[in-house]
């Protein structure tokens, strides 16, 4: 059915990921689906990583470890942006051109009153992505 899935992840949140992942988990191996783990960040340094290398040996790391902890074929991938904080969209759409990815599954949250106005980047996702996308609470 999908040939590839992206999972955007933020490596500062790990516990707020962990049913997004189950349920990626439970369809990549349903046929054996390849999947990416994607983070967005800036090139500069920062508490995550001081540098873009870092940042790729981490999201490597990650996936290394989802993919024996839930039996997965799993990669990860950093993309960078100039300020991530507004232009996280952009970047993720890119990544999911770039990945090859047909399907998109992304963790995201309970609906607040402000979401009626400044939709979630899952929202978002979903709106403009040529791909499948699940949101996962």
């Amino acid at each position: 059915m999908f040939k590839k899935i992206l999972v955007p992840i933020d490596l500062r949140h790990p516990d707020a990921l962990e049913k997004a992942i189950s349920a990626t988990a439970a369809i990549a191996k349903s046929e054996n689906i390849p999947v990416v783990f994607a983070a967005v960040s800036t090139a500069a340094p920062s508490a995550l990583a001081h540098n873009p290398d870092e940042l790729q040996s981490k999201m490597a790391e990650f996936a290394e470890a989802q993919g024996r902890q839930h039996g997965i074929n799993a990669t990860g991938q950093a993309f960078f942006s100039h300020d991530p904080s507004i232009d996280l969209e952009n970047a993720l759409l890119k990544a999911i051109d770039e990945t090859g990815a047909d399907l998109v599954v992304m963790a995201t949250h309970v609906p607040h009153l402000s979401d009626r106005f400044w939709p979630s980047n899952g929202g978002r996702i979903a709106s403009h992505a040529g791909v499948s996308v699940f949101l996962v609470r």
